[in-house]
């Protein structure tokens, strides 16, 4: 036996996107963002088909409708533009353009000198029909003239007339809702914040802002906020800056035997001076905290965003407060962090999988409120792959309801599908494999699968070519060449990125024999760092950030392409700002060599085409960092590479250069 179905509901609708998990996770636009809705719509036989995109708000009652345009193998889309930071929701009508069809149908008959009057006899009655479902009496009684003019018309009068914008646009207008088909889900669309979508991040030790070896403060960190905007950071980012157990306290280099001098590890959470809801007494007061956040945003265009680490050290008060959110051993004490067989005494995890843990996840959520009160808008979250999924899906939808705009980055160095998982759950940026991946091959390979593929409905990467933990040995055996070939990678591959300064700009590159970990880590010590120290990166990272702040094409992630080279030392890839089809639109093209040690050379390639540009022209591209400019021919041009000068090239094209035609008494 048949299911209920309608005979006149013909259309098929497939595969609307985007699309996150069959619909179980939101998919991710930030502010301004436009959202390309896609389906795979079909119908049997050789019908039109016409097709509409229904989204809302989620404040609003009714549907704005977008009509959908036929792309190719029956593929379908509309775009709309977030400009609200509330819920949008989305799905698609379809139906048998019965009109279209007709018309279609009579022109073919009319084309071949076939008789049509029949035909123009059947296309009469359906404007009548139409005409009895339109409100409007100035419809109705054009609809009805339209039917008319048909039936007495000559029948070549007649077949242009049913083809004219006047007929077709009323016919469009009422279609017959008993032919209707409904996608029957509506999809969701989280908005974020437009930092989520560009971003320049740096992060900074507050207590090594001070004078020599002197413990820094907020306020000495607000003198240097001029200097981070004038290099075009728009994110300084902390690490904690809470008191500092002195149980198990780490010494230098991570070392098990502290000194009396020695400041701890910041991660090490909690003190008698308060926990994750106090501040480091030596920074400052609440007061200056607040201040510098005002400051930051106010003056400078910054955000300051904090590190969230749900751990404690023993002398945090919840140790003592809430004993039941810890794991006892079976010797009575409480279990400290392991990776074995590294042993973390310092810090003390939550066990999630407490008796009270509703109670547990209450204070967890009530920490990210108290800092969202104080102006902060920005947290990186450190390791919260080690925290419980459903938790963090929990917590972010709590905090949404209240608080849309906060960006939250995941600190996961991890599986790829927790890592995505994270992201679903309402991380709204992630670390990622970039600071491992160094070949050309590598890139190419996973900047395709963040970008081309499903990660891209729900997965922000930020790129960061070192942190506090990671010194990658790119960089420990690349010498300077190797912080400015990162550099650039990383800030125009990705829209969002940053760096661990002062360390990045001074190209700080020692490591712990046979590790990633920094020699003298600043997590375990106060470092007096000479900013203007010979060979900085400074002004050439500033001189970055302007490219990617003036340049609308570097400010998009999902617009990059890969572009052939004949050398596997250099990468060659080009951004768009918009529809290359457009006069206007931006071109940006990267060209990266890869080794930091030997010159290289390479023949890159360019698809001409679809820049609008003729084999047989000449154009320009600017390099906007060695500030050169080449006049070009032809899809294929050779660049040389030396690392020792200038190992990568950031070009804007210039299609067309100025001809005799151009001259203002050229007649």
């Amino acid at each position: 036996m048949l299911p209920i179905i309608d005979g006149k509901k013909r259309v098929v609708i497939e595969n609307l996107r985007p699309r996150v998990d069959d619909g179980r996770f939101p998919a991710k636009r930030a502010l301004y963002e436009t959202v390309e809705v896609k389906a795979d719509i079909l119908v049997d036989g050789h019908d039109s088909i016409r097709a509409v995109c229904l989204y809302r708000r989620e404040s609003e009652q009714t549907h704005t409708v977008l009509e959908m345009e036929h792309r190719v193998n029956d593929l379908w889309s509309a775009e709309f533009e977030i400009y609200a930071m509330e819920r949008y929701y989305f799905t698609v009508r379809a139906w048998v353009d019965q009109y279209a069809s007709w018309l279609n149908g009579l022109k073919k008959k009319h084309a071949a000198g076939q008789d049509v009057a029949v035909e123009l006899a059947d296309g009469a009655m359906l404007i009548e029909q139409a005409a009895q479902r339109a409100p409007v009496d100035e419809d109705r009684g054009n609809l009805l003239r339209y039917a008319a003019m048909l039936r007495e018309s000559m029948q070549d009068d007649a077949v242009l007339l049913a083809g004219g914008a006047g007929v077709s646009e009323l016919m469009a207008r009422y279609p017959d809702p008993d032919t209707f088909c409904e996608y029957g889900t509506e999809l969701v669309i989280e908005p974020e914040p437009a930092k989520a979508s560009f971003s320049t991040w740096y992060e900074v030790f507050p207590r090594s802002t001070g004078v020599g070896r002197n413990h820094g403060t907020f306020a000495a960190l607000e003198n240097l906020l001029p200097r981070i905007a004038q290099a075009g950071f728009d994110v300084v980012y902390l690490p904690p800056v809470h008191p500092i157990g002195a149980t198990f306290r780490k010494g230098k280099n991570n070392s098990p035997d502290a000194g009396p001098d020695d400041v701890g590890s910041p991660w090490a959470i909690g003190s008698e001076d308060g926990g994750h809801k106090a501040v480091h007494p030596q920074l400052g007061d609440m007061e200056d905290f607040e201040r510098l956040v005002r400051v930051a945003r106010e003056e400078h265009s910054i955000d300051i965003a904090i590190d969230i680490a749900f751990q404690c050290s023993p002398d945090h008060p919840y140790v003592k407060e809430h004993p039941e959110w810890f794991r006892k051993r079976s010797d009575g004490t409480i279990q400290y962090a392991e990776n074995p067989p590294k042993k973390y005494q310092d810090v003390y995890p939550f066990n999630f999988e407490c008796d009270d843990w509703k109670g547990l996840w209450e204070e967890l959520k009530s920490i990210f409120v108290f800092w969202i009160e104080r102006g902060v808008r920005i947290f990186r979250v450190d390791n919260p792959h080690t925290k419980p999924l459903p938790f963090w899906e929990w917590c972010f939808a709590e905090l949404r309801k209240e608080h849309p705009d906060v960006i939250y980055l995941s600190e996961a160095f991890t599986r790829p599908k927790i890592m995505y998982r994270l992201a679903k759950a309402g991380f709204t940026h992630s670390y990622t494999y970039f600071t491992w991946r160094n070949s050309k091959h590598e890139l190419t390979q996973y900047l395709t699968e963040l970008v081309e593929h499903a990660p891209r409905d729900y997965f922000r990467p930020n790129f960061w070519p070192n942190t506090p933990d990671i010194l990658p040995e790119y960089l420990q055996y690349g010498g300077r060449p190797a912080f400015i070939i990162r550099l650039v990678l990383a800030a125009t591959l990705s829209s969002n990125y940053g760096v661990y300064g002062p360390a990045y700009e001074l190209c700080e590159n020692t490591a712990v024999p046979g590790t990633i970990d920094y020699m003298d880590s600043e997590k375990y010590e106060i470092k007096d760092w000479d900013l203007d120290r010979p060979g900085n990166l400074w002004s050439f990272i500033t001189l970055v950030n302007r490219i990617r702040r003036d340049n609308p094409a570097l400010q998009q992630t999902w617009n990059l392409r890969f572009l052939p080279t004949d050398n596997d030392f250099v990468i060659f890839f080009a951004k768009e700002s918009s529809d290359k089809a457009e006069p206007g639109s931006e071109v940006i093209l990267v060209a990266v060599n890869l080794d930091p040690h030997n010159p290289q050379s390479a023949t890159l390639t360019l698809p001409l085409e679809e820049y609008g540009i003729d084999e047989s022209q000449t154009y320009m591209v600017h390099d906007l960092l060695g500030d050169d400019k080449f006049v070009w021919q032809g899809r294929r041009n050779r660049m040389d590479f030396d690392p020792r000068v200038l190992p990568a090239r950031i070009f804007r094209l210039k299609r067309k250069l100025k001809r005799e035609t151009d001259f203002d008494y050229f007649m």
